[in-house]
């Protein structure tokens, strides 16, 4: 039997590369020869989370159809947003939770998303369909991709569903879901040892709004001028990648994840588009987004209908 890769999309974050290795834990269980892999390294906060349950990191990989021919997509669907071959290789499922957005495939293939906050949460359901009782580690990392994607239950992404499996999840687990969540967010906010480049690219994704080229990088922190503190260094760096990828915006989002407010940089010929979706004027290239926490569903949709206006 031929080996099918699951992997998140680039620059992976807790979810992508937790829901990576739960499914392929599941599909192991059900006869298919499954590996996880990653597209991106490894941010600190999922190092936690792998570490404190004891679980390997998937291996990284650059290219996929030099070793597979079927692929299983977990946390993304849009293809700029995956490996740069994918269109070698033949996408059998999708399991996300994000917007359906510049995807097509030539065969017919099992596609779940749902309107929930983690793609964990739709990973629980389907054990729970399949018959299969989640191991403790990967219970753990289940939870912590839920923990993760709703900023312990606090983003606007998160749903009573994401909540109930979170609870199921950390009893399986064995952890208290807040204690472990915060301390889990508070190792991903450390931010001291990143350089600039690692900070502009640890989550960053791309997106076509309306006829622009966007990407959207984001971050969490403590304190957001630990961050901010190198703007200079941080807007050359953005202004590099703008001229590389012609992209005609990039935001990039600092999160304080105690007070659920972002600060939001934007670069780029059509930064505009930030003032315009928020109703905010930006000083030194720099604008409060009060509440806003989540990329999926506070920002994707608001600056794509900024810029269809």
């Amino acid at each position: 039997m031929a080996k099918t890769l699951i992997f998140g999309h680039k620059n992976p974050d807790t979810d992508t590369i937790c829901s990576a290795i739960a499914y392929a834990d599941l599909k192991k269980q059900l006869g298919l020869d499954a590996e996880p892999v990653r597209l991106g390294e490894v941010n600190g906060e999922t190092a936690y989370a792998l570490k404190y349950f004891n679980v390997e990191a998937p291996r990284l990989v650059e290219t996929v159809a030099n070793e597979a021919q079927d692929v299983i997509l977990v946390d993304h669907n849009e293809r700029q947003q995956s490996a740069s071959d994918i269109e070698q290789v033949r996408v059998v499922e999708v399991i996300d939770h994000h917007r359906i957005a510049n995807f097509e495939t030539s065969q017919p293939l099992y596609y779940r998303a749902e309107p929930v906050g983690c793609t964990a949460t739709i990973l629980n359901k389907i054990y729970k369909e399949k018959g299969i009782a989640v191991r403790k580690e990967i219970a753990g990392l289940m939870l912590s991709a839920i923990i993760s994607d709703s900023l312990l239950f606090k983003s606007p992404t998160c749903t009573e569903e994401d909540v109930a499996a979170a609870r199921e999840l950390a009893e399986i687990a064995g952890v208290d879901a807040e204690s472990y969540g915060l301390d889990m967010l508070k190792a991903g906010a450390d931010l001291s040892d990143k350089t600039i480049e690692q900070l502009i690219s640890l989550d960053a994704k791309e997106f076509n709004m309306g006829a622009a080229k966007v990407e959207i990088a984001q971050v969490n922190a403590v304190d957001t001028n630990d961050v901010l503190s190198r703007q200079a260094e941080l807007e050359e760096a953005i202004q590099g990648i703008i001229a590389k990828k012609n992209l005609d915006l990039f935001v990039f989002v600092v999160t304080d994840i105690l007070n659920n407010d972002s600060i939001a940089l934007a670069l780029g010929k059509d930064a505009k588009a930030v003032e315009r979706a928020y109703n905010v004027s930006l000083s030194d290239n720099k604008a409060l987004l009060k509440g806003v926490v989540s990329r999926k569903s506070q920002i994707v949709p608001v600056l794509t209908e900024a810029f269809n206006q």
